[in-house]
């Protein structure tokens, strides 16, 4: 292979921490760790090898040459990636609500109940495999899971109930988003 056929990220080996057990089943690689299991399908002239170096990992090697091929490669290995950080470690986004009387509160039935200066609450049910956490002041929503994808999905959901608006910043924002504000109208 050229140097033009090789992703730069498909090339490194993904390392695999104890705990954590993979099978290759065809096309399909299934990820088991403390956190839980996630599967993927390997897309088309991608496969795998398993190393057993001092620690084991996962080779991810390109069988293709077209410029498809080239980034399904990196993108396999980035996927591969996630999948065992999740299982290890899991994901997490943080998500700040500003706004005076804006506050989130969790039922026990799996939904977030959010008071966002609507004329009723916005009840959302939280999907199978995420946790939501929100703290005693009720203005900080913790999304987590161990699908990061996933994860990332949620959190611009529940982001999208009450985007920040650009006045007053009063909304639902990312944890250290900044959020720029315009002037309001020159009186004059």
């Amino acid at each position: 292979m050229g140097k033009s056929e090789v992703s730069r990220i498909g090339k490194m080996p993904v390392k695999l921490p104890e705990g954590v057990k993979i099978e290759i089943d065809g096309k399909r690689l299934n990820v088991k760790g403390p956190k839980g299991q996630l599967s993927y399908n390997l897309p088309p002239g991608i496969e795998l090898k398993i190393i057993d170096t001092p620690q084991k990992e996962i080779q991810v090697i390109n069988k293709e040459s077209r410029k498809k091929g080239i980034a399904f490669h990196g993108l396999a290995r980035t996927l591969i990636n996630n999948m065992v950080q999740g299982v290890v470690n899991g994901f997490e986004k943080k998500l700040e609500i500003v706004g005076v009387g804006y506050r989130a509160s969790l039922q026990k039935n799996k939904e977030l109940v959010l008071s966002l200066g609507y004329s009723h609450p916005v009840v959302y049910r939280i999907p199978e495999g995420i946790d939501v956490e929100v703290d005693e002041k009720q203005t900080v929503i913790t999304v987590k899971g161990i699908d990061k994808q996933q994860v990332g999905e949620v959190a611009a959901k529940i982001r999208g109930f009450r985007p920040p608006e650009p006045y007053k910043g009063k909304g639902i924002r990312y944890l250290g988003e900044i959020v720029h504000q315009k002037a309001g109208k020159a009186r004059g």
